[in-house]
């Protein structure tokens, strides 16, 4: 049987470097309780290592966690990396690292905080979060795709980091699942603005970088499960899911 799942697939954690330390992982579920969030994908920059925590947060309540990361590729274009479990995105996580150099200066960029689900901070992400990989745009979808994921396009309406601000265009061999576009555009006059991406599935998510953003934007989808699976056919419009537009 099919429902409507309100979707948050966009949100980041205090290992940020540019998000509020206050977003630690019990805060977080709390508040996506609080907006009524059935769904939400935490994608922190180039990292994951407070997805766990987030997880264990979310058990046992009625918000389902999708672990994710978003990505920077070497056009330092923004891709979201949406995944069932934390099996492939652990696999991921040591190829991007793999792919990511520099160390953090918390005094420029932000502090990079590992906190658990019982508030205690379990250390520091020394790498430099905030940067690129070195992984190419197609080359970082593909990783995505061989690990089992989904990969959207972050906000494509923003200037900065969203593919178009980037690199003026999307390539039609860039097999992207998904585009995102900000809450304050909004899925509906994103049509009317890109015509020409009419075959995606649009999506719109808070991007929360701060606690009170959580669930600012979200998506409505219709789907038989919260899954990475169903998330997937409702992408591409199959079998009764969809994007509620």
């Amino acid at each position: 049987m099919l429902k409507e799942f309100r979707c948050d697939l966009h949100i980041h954690t205090c290992l940020s470097p540019c998000a509020d330390l206050d977003l630690y992982p019990s805060a977080l579920v709390g508040k996506a309780l609080k907006t009524d969030l059935d769904v939400i994908a935490v994608c922190d920059h180039n990292s994951s290592e407070n997805v766990p925590y987030v997880l264990r947060c979310a058990a046992g309540t009625s918000v389902v966690v999708l672990p994710g990361m978003e990505v920077t590729s070497r056009e330092e274009v923004h891709v979201l990396a949406l995944f069932d479990t934390l099996d492939p995105l652990a696999r991921f996580q040591v190829d991007v690292y793999a792919h990511l150099s520099g160390s953090n200066r918390e005094e420029v960029f932000g502090c990079q905080a590992i906190v658990n689900d019982v508030d205690e901070v379990e250390g520091f992400n020394d790498r430099l979060l905030i940067g690129a990989t070195d992984i190419p745009l197609d080359g970082l979808i593909s990783l995505i795709h061989h690990h089992g994921g989904l990969a959207v396009a972050s906000h494509i309406d923003r200037e900065a980091f969203g593919v178009l601000g980037q690199l003026g265009f999307i390539d039609s061999s860039l097999a992207f699942d998904a585009l995102e576009v900000t809450f304050r555009l909004g899925i509906r006059e994103a049509r009317r603005r890109y015509p020409e991406f009419g075959a995606y599935a649009f999506v719109t998510s808070s991007d929360a970088h701060f606690l009170q953003d959580v669930g600012q934007g979200m998506t409505r989808i219709r789907m038989a499960a919260p899954t990475l699976a169903e998330l997937k056919l409702a992408f591409q419009r199959r079998d009764g899911r969809e994007i509620l537009e």
